[in-house]
């Protein structure tokens, strides 16, 4: 007995030896304090917040001491909970995620992706029901294996009908079955149609379609160009190049479907409409009171895309923008920033009215809270509004969107191809080319908006400082 106690005592001891020092070893991930989360937290929107003069706890002199701070930080029962109480009211954009991979991963174009980019809309006499229309199909997956075509329209996902609470739910899965309807502008109508649809890894190259089009004796070009993503800006420039080769005397740049990205990217796409305007102001950037003489920036129509390569230049004095309440941020940029200085027409409806520009905030130190810093015991990261834009004339705030010259909305019984002169926003574009202007569609049904495939996504709708 008094062998099996000394053996067993030994046994301990020497676990406890080891347990001590594997827990001083530095592969032992250090987790973060809930309270360490919320001090990076408030630390982050203090210093970088464009709107921290409309939110009194944010105030330089809010607190006379750390520990009233602390206290303060404490009430609050989540990281969430506290970076809802520190937005201000104007703030619609500033978003707080719990993993910051999601995040640079969708920053980077790549996301879980079935393929199939679609609308979510309020059935037209019953705004409790939902239904999707299939806006376009990605090259290369599954939604175009299973031959998935703009302008389908689908109301249930594995049976069920989508209504306003379920469909984030319903099309949450990897793996999903649609059930197809018809539409004829005012009722939906299954047809008991259904395809299954598996979403894989995919990295979308957002110059979607590039043409030139021949129309009277003006060579046109349409670009469908569908997120402001850095990594494709050779891509970018290589349509222009082409551009600039076939002749084009017009232009058509198709956003109805932009939802933003890399304001840098927006600078050099006006870089490409135009040319004539290098070293002008493309746009101003103002931060908040305690940032704006280290940040404040003017960025100016450039010569290069990041790399060093030559923009290729049209030098264009009109452009055609197609929008659609999904326009938003460096989409909208691009209107308010060539209104100054080309005729911008712009055709379709009104856009979504996001104006500020964001980067990531790490917990890493002050001032640029940078990933290769960033706190390993957690994984948080903001995206906040850190600036707002306005053009060479000061404007800026249109916070209920670019208005169009021509009002045009998509017709969901009747959408036309994409890049087909029929297509009725191109359609409208090259109308006015040759001197017919669109008289609108105010006769169709306005169908009610909810969101799109992509609203859950990360970077959804958000303007990005390089």
């Amino acid at each position: 007995m008094k062998k099996y106690i000394k053996y067993s005592v030994l046994l301990l001891l020497i676990s406890t030896i080891a347990t001590s020092c594997f827990n001083d070893n530095d592969d032992v991930p250090r987790i973060s304090s809930t309270l360490e989360i919320q001090e990076y937290i408030y630390r982050g929107l203090n210093f970088w917040s464009v709107y921290k003069a409309d939110v009194p706890d944010l105030a330089n002199n809010r607190f006379s001491s750390d520990q009233e701070r602390i206290d303060f930080l404490d009430d609050f029962s989540s990281p969430e909970e506290l970076f809802e109480a520190l937005k201000s009211s104007r703030d619609r954009f500033t978003v707080l995620f719990s993993d910051f991979t999601v995040l640079e991963n969708s920053l980077d174009g790549i996301s879980l992706n079935n393929g199939m980019e679609f609308s979510f809309n309020a059935y037209p006499n019953d705004d409790t029901n939902v239904f999707g229309f299939v806006r376009y199909v990605l090259p290369g997956t599954d939604a175009e294996a299973k031959q998935v075509k703009r302008g389908m329209i689908f109301n249930t996902v594995d049976g069920q009908q989508m209504t306003r609470s379920n469909f984030r739910e319903l099309t949450a899965p990897d793996s999903y079955t649609i059930g197809l309807a018809d539409f004829d502008g005012n009722v939906i109508t299954p047809n008991d149609e259904t395809i299954q649809l598996t979403k894989t890894q995919y990295t979308e190259n957002p110059v979607f379609i590039a043409n030139t089009l021949d129309v009277g004796s003006s060579k046109v070009g349409y670009l469908m160009y569908n997120a402001f993503t850095s990594d494709f800006d050779p891509q970018l420039n290589a349509a222009f190049a082409n551009f600039k080769s076939e002749g084009v005397t017009e232009f058509v740049l198709d956003l109805r479907y932009n939802g933003g990205g890399s304001i840098e990217s927006s600078k050099d796409l006006s870089s490409m409409i135009t040319g004539q305007f290098t070293g002008d102001v493309y746009s101003r950037e103002e931060y908040n009171e305690d940032r704006q003489a280290d940040f404040g920036n003017i960025r100016t129509f450039d010569t290069e895309i990041r790399g060093g390569q030559a923009i290729n230049s049209l030098n264009l004095s009109k452009v055609y923008i197609l929008t659609s309440p999904r326009t938003a941020s460096a989409s909208e940029l691009i209107i308010n920033s060539l209104r100054p200085y080309i005729q911008v027409v712009q055709i379709g409806t009104n856009t979504t009215g996001k104006f500020e520009g964001s980067f990531i905030v790490y917990d890493a130190p002050e001032p640029l809270f940078r990933r290769s810093e960033a706190n390993s015991g957690h994984k948080y990261a903001m995206l906040p509004l850190v600036l707002r834009s306005s053009n060479v004339n000061g404007v800026t705030d249109y916070v209920d969107g670019l208005v169009p010259d021509i009002e045009l909305r998509e017709d969901l019984s009747n959408a036309g191809i994409l890049g087909d002169e029929n297509e009725p926003l191109l359609k409208a574009a090259l109308d006015d080319i040759l001197g017919n202007r669109s008289v609108g569609n105010k006769n169709i049904q306005n169908i009610n908006f909810i969101g799109d495939s992509n609203m859950f996504d990360p970077t959804y709708q958000r303007m990005f400082v390089d």
